[in-house]
């Protein structure tokens, strides 16, 4: 559809954007990131059984370059669902982070900051509803649906002919012994 083909690089150019800027320029969003990737790391060193690394920039790239790629992948249609779960997953840290207006006292400066956080949640909305987007086509659901009841009906259809082969082999099997008990 013609709507997704434009729809698509309108909301992926925001995430190449900031995600190419963010690889060239990660310790821009170091100070911000740094107490989201503290409380993340904090909890994953608890529920993981591996080591996670504490530093921040380096959060930062992963994040940005995720944003890239998925952001690549959405805008030329391909994976589009995927794509846009990547980009949702990744815009609620950068949002976290990026716009804390709670945190500010100045008005200007918290309004910029909520209208940008307001802007973010408004993306996410978007992409989760892109991440659903099945484009008309049957879903994941559907097709597990369909195929759970195929096989259901195969297999009863199975059950019942055994079921009268073994009656017709018993019938039979009934005449041979009474053909042998005369």
């Amino acid at each position: 559809m013609l709507v997704r083909r434009i729809a698509r690089p309108l909301i992926a150019g925001t995430f190449l954007y900031g995600g190419i800027d963010t690889l060239r320029h990660p310790q821009s969003r170091v100070p911000g990131a740094a107490p989201i990737v503290e409380q993340l790391t904090e909890i994953a060193d608890k529920q993981l059984p591996v080591q996670v690394s504490h530093d921040v920039e380096q959060w930062v790239k992963i994040n940005a370059a995720a944003q890239v790629g998925a952001g690549s992948l959405f805008a030329l249609g391909r994976f589009p669902r995927f794509s846009a779960l990547v980009l949702a997953t990744s815009l609620v840290p950068t949002t976290l982070a990026g716009h804390r207006f709670w945190e500010h006292t100045d008005p200007k400066e918290r309004f910029g900051q909520t209208s940008n956080f307001l802007k973010n949640t408004s993306m996410l909305g978007g992409l989760l509803l892109a991440a659903v987007d099945t484009e008309g086509k049957p879903s994941v659901g559907w097709w597990a649906r369909r195929s759970a009841s195929a096989a259901a009906a195969a297999a009863e259809a199975s059950y019942t002919k055994a079921s009268k082969k073994a009656a017709k082999a018993q019938k039979k099997a009934s005449k041979q012994v009474k053909k042998v008990g005369r």
